[in-house]
């Protein structure tokens, strides 16, 4: 046992050690570049989808084994490490850094919310529209924290209301003058996540923190059956507050995923995608801001609706006659929850002068992204027709970026005397402030994929893993498509979403040219699904910040999750057979893709 114990200690060491002790006769017998390339693939895919080192130090690995096998020289692979993706990044994240240090994504949440209503069912969708617009600029991750304390304060209330609802109905059917005790015997305490000792219920509400855990469930099931008519409405009470815990925190964590999936800069998957893409094939100009946005805004949109459905029926049942009652008086539930949405919102107080210069720069940068070259049109990069194609959307988002360091915070104030009150000049963002919402270990691993990229390139291994994958095109397209996809899903629920799609584009291009069939029919359906992280907490950091807040347990996220990727995959497939055909052409092979004679053409 003692052994045991020691290995278990010790596994992420002994990974560290014997992975690539264990590959090592790949290069040593077989002795080609492929092989000795092939060796270093495994190797950082094996580290990263086990997370034995940081993500970022993984990513290193091509930086020293490329040199000493001869595969590229240290400058070479240098180069590869910082790309086009990084300077995108860099100006998106200053808008993201101005955004959370002003407030202003609490502002647009809470005022999404108020538009859409405050009934239950609504209120969701409200929650999920806002945090899935919220995740369309910032990571998904900013998103899912930001938006999790008011979705957090608004639960909290509507479980009091509904259980002052519950109580009063009670108490005048029952003839009782006294609903606070009724309210104290039947409704069911909340822990602190301390262990601290249980609170009562003051004036008929319960005093709750911030984080409460969920309600204790029976000790058997077979006792529910057998229990009398008060403890077994008790129970089904407690069952639907803690049903309407689970439906607000699991639609903020699935929605800060499916609104990344709406842009480019909306999630790290879709930006090493783009970079990828723009890097194997640099005379296809089809992938920009635009575009990726008039594919999968429609896929987004589907995938939010039909989750919302989900995850209303799994929870608390579909209500159609309260879900949409048009023109009636809101209940006393309704009334509190949109109390607390109003009060939050005013705490904001009018919208400030940064709040304003932020908005107006976010404003700014989404035209400059949708204008530069929407396809229908001539966009702004023609005014430069000797450098258009030196003009990325990573241009437009260092310009707007950079601003972000120039404008000042704060103006010329006029005091009650009538004098201007001089403010010391402070930017919009300072360089400290970047710096920490900066995601370096993405940057890194992305770097770290470029440069596998490039060696698998200058090895020829790409070569090789298209010509073996040639028989593969006498299957279905669908099929093709389908199969990869589910192979993405399943693997990114236990790796990182980077990782996972920095592994599988090298291999997934080389199979496309190899049955000559449009890279984009494969790399796109891969792309939006790696996305697709929805069963454990671990499987995305919007995941593991809900989780935390004490309402759900694993098999609430297995179940819904479930559907919720099934829900995607299924759209997904709907989207690349049907609207995205015309969009991209994708019926026809490209010009822009290596042309191997070899391939045999795949049925469709």
């Amino acid at each position: 046992m003692k052994i045991l114990s020691y290995l278990l200690v010790y596994r992420r060491f002994l990974l560290i050690v014997l992975t690539p002790l264990l590959l090592l006769p790949l290069p040593l017998i077989i002795k080609t570049k492929e092989a000795e390339c092939a060796y270093t693939l495994f190797v950082v895919a094996i580290f990263w989808l086990t997370e034995a080192l940081p993500l970022a130090v993984s990513a290193l690995l091509p930086a020293f084994m490329f040199p000493l096998f001869g595969i590229m020289g240290s400058k070479q692979v240098a180069s590869a490490y910082f790309k086009d993706f990084h300077l995108l990044l860099i100006g998106v994240i200053c808008l993201a850094t101005s955004i959370e240090k002003w407030n202003l994504h609490k502002r647009v949440a809470l005022k999404m919310v108020m538009l859409v209503g405050v009934n239950p069912a609504w209120l969701t969708l409200g929650f999920m529209v806002s945090c899935a617009f919220l995740s369309m600029w910032l990571s998904n991750t900013s998103a899912a924290a930001m938006v999790m304390p008011i979705v957090e304060a608004v639960a909290q209330q509507i479980i009091r209301a509904e259980a002052e609802a519950d109580e009063l109905e009670l108490s005048c059917s029952n003839g009782s003058i006294n609903p606070a005790l009724e309210l104290d015997e039947n409704i069911g305490e909340y822990e602190n996540p301390d262990g601290k000792e249980k609170e009562k219920q003051v004036n008929g509400c319960n005093n709750v923190g911030s984080t409460v855990c969920p309600v204790e469930k029976e000790n058997e099931k077979g006792n529910e059956q057998n229990l009398p008519p008060a403890e077994a409405e008790r129970k089904s009470r407690k069952d639907k507050y803690s049903g309407i815990f689970k439906v607000m925190c699991l639609c903020v964590a699935y929605s800060a995923t499916i609104g990344g999936l709406t842009t480019i800069t909306g999630t790290s998957t879709n930006l090493i995608f783009t970079e990828h893409f723009n890097s194997r094939y640099p005379n296809c100009q089809c992938i920009n801001f635009g575009s990726w946005f008039i594919l999968s805004i429609p896929i987004a949109v589907t995938i939010l609706l039909l989750s919302w459905v989900w995850l209303q029926w799994l929870f608390l049942g579909f209500d159609f006659k309260n879900m949409f009652k048009c023109g009636k008086k809101k209940t006393a539930r309704e009334e509190a929850s949109s109390q607390v949405v109003q009060e939050e919102y005013k705490k904001l107080g009018p919208i400030s002068y940064p709040e304003t210069v932020t908005l107006v720069l976010f404003i700014l940068m989404t035209l400059l992204w949708f204008t530069r070259d929407p396809g229908f049109i001539s966009g702004w990069s023609s005014l430069f027709p000797k450098y258009k194609s030196y003009i990325t959307d990573s241009t437009a988002a260092l310009v707007i970026g950079l601003l972000f360091f120039i404008i000042p915070a704060k103006t010329l104030s006029r005091t009650l005397n009538g004098e201007n009150t001089v403010f010391g000049y402070i930017p919009l963002i300072t360089w400290k402030e970047f710096q920490s919402c900066m995601p370096w270990e993405i940057v890194v691993l992305v770097g770290g994929g470029f440069a596998l990229a490039d060696g698998c390139e200058v090895s020829k291994l790409s070569e090789w893993v298209a010509s073996k994958l040639t028989p593969l095109g006498s299957l279905p397209l669908w099929l093709i498509i389908l199969i990869s996809c589910l192979i993405v899903t399943s693997v990114t629920e236990v790796a990182s979403n980077p990782a996972t799609i920095t592994i599988f584009l090298p291999i997934l291009s080389p199979l496309a040219e190899a049955i000559h069939v449009n890279p984009l029919f494969i790399l796109i359906p891969a792309t939006l699904c790696t996305s697709f992280a929805f069963l454990l907490p671990v499987a995305n950091p919007a995941n593991a910040i809900v989780f935390s807040y004490g309402h759900l347990t694993i098999m609430d996220m297995v179940k819904a999750g479930l559907g919720i990727n099934i829900i995607g995959v299924a759209v997904v497939m709907l989207a690349i057979m049907t609207w995205i055909v015309p969009i991209f052409d994708l019926y026809t092979y490209p010009s822009w893709a290596p042309n191997i004679p070899s391939a045999n053409v795949t049925g469709l």
